[in-house]
């Protein structure tokens, strides 16, 4: 395949606006459920959020994704909290670069503080300087491997009823075909997808992905490890099901090498797995170009996360509806005004708002 550049304007110029002071504040949140993935089980989250303060009191929030442990990714919350406070903060008050590799999510953090500075003293919102061409997004909802059938169908029935457009079932090897076609069958008409988290081997094209395969899927998303882009060109090839690819795309470069490759579909775009806004955009650009559809995917963000997330899903390449849940979903209270979806199954395109009073948090700096 021929890989198109992206040839999309440059964002405008914001602002210079240096922070004055910056800092890691942590907070301890209890999701409503636990939520299980073939990388393990998440019952708590413990967000690391980066404040940034300008000389004339604004400040600005970013949320760092990472997870408790590197399961998902090498990023795990304790190794961000150092990575934050030891070389990214140092070197973002000082206005030079931070000489680290790698630490996507710490870095998006950082990034997603400072852009809100230079923001509000542009007079815009995040949304509007990216290109937002809608004022609502469509919303899907992931749903985490469950202990029954019959529990699984309890859940998506309560996805279903509340007017979700996509659902996403977490699969692995040994969970996957009897339940997904229990929901299949139960809805034969809804937009549904699967995620293996990158736990099957190519051996598995003939066997859990072959009969996945005939489910109606709208994709089957990262069936193998993030690095092995041949099985995922192979399954392109043999399988109608699109493939999407998650972990893989660390980059608007491994975009490119995967396109090259033909290995994948469709892609989920998390802005905290590639880096941060400028990262995400150039992927979001190179898919568009491309003609790939493109949705954005999420990490359990509270509301100050969620943000970046439904702003990037407003993008004219996001075609597809993203992970995009409402704030209940994960928390009983969120850091922000709560994200909300209308019945229709979409969800306002907005500012996250200022902190909630009455948030627990500690300061780690």
């Amino acid at each position: 395949m021929t890989v198109i550049p992206s040839s999309t304007s440059p964002l405008q110029t914001l602002p210079e606006v240096s922070p004055a002071a910056m800092e890691v504040v942590r907070v301890d949140l209890e999701l409503v459920a636990p939520f299980r993935t073939a990388h393990g089980v998440e019952r708590f989250r413990s967000v690391l959020l980066v404040r940034a303060l300008a000389e004339d009191g604004s400040e600005g929030w970013g949320e760092c994704s990472a997870l408790s442990a590197p399961t998902y990714s090498g990023e795990w919350i304790d190794g961000a909290e150092a990575v934050l406070r030891d070389f990214l903060l140092p070197a973002a008050l000082a206005g030079r670069p931070s000489g680290i590799v790698g630490h996507p999510m710490a870095a998006c953090a950082v990034e997603a503080a400072t852009t809100q500075l230079r923001l509000a003293a542009a007079g815009l919102t995040l949304a509007q300087w990216l290109g937002a061409v809608r004022d609502r997004v469509p919303c899907g909802v992931a749903v985490g491997l469950v202990a029954s059938i019959d529990a699984l169908i309890d859940e998506v029935g309560d996805h279903v009823a509340a007017g979700y457009q996509r659902v996403k079932l977490k699969v692995r090897p040994g969970a996957d075909v009897e339940p997904v076609r229990a929901v299949r069958g139960t809805w034969p008409h809804l937009a549904l997808g699967v995620d293996a988290n990158g736990s099957y081997t190519r051996e598995d094209l003939d066997g859990s992905l072959a009969r996945l395969d005939g489910l109606g899927l709208v994709e089957i998303e990262q069936p193998f490890a993030p690095r092995d882009l041949l099985s995922s060109a192979e399954a392109v090839e043999r399988l109608r099901t699109p493939i999407c690819l998650d972990e893989s795309i660390g980059s608007a470069d491994d975009l490119a090498t995967a396109l090259q490759l033909g290995a994948c579909d469709h892609v989920n775009l998390k802005p905290a797995r590639v880096g941060g806004i400028a990262a995400a955009k150039a992927v979001h650009d190179l898919a568009l170009a491309n003609d790939v559809p493109l949705w954005i995917g999420g990490m359990l963000e509270t509301g100050i996360g969620k943000e970046v997330v439904v702003a990037f899903a407003a993008l004219a390449g996001a075609t597809l509806p993203g992970d995009l849940p409402s704030s209940a979903r994960w928390y009983a209270n969120d850091l922000t005004t709560p994200w909300e979806m209308d019945a229709d199954g979409t969800m306002a395109v907005r500012p996250a708002g200022p902190m909630r009073p009455g948030s627990s948090w500690t300061d780690t700096t």
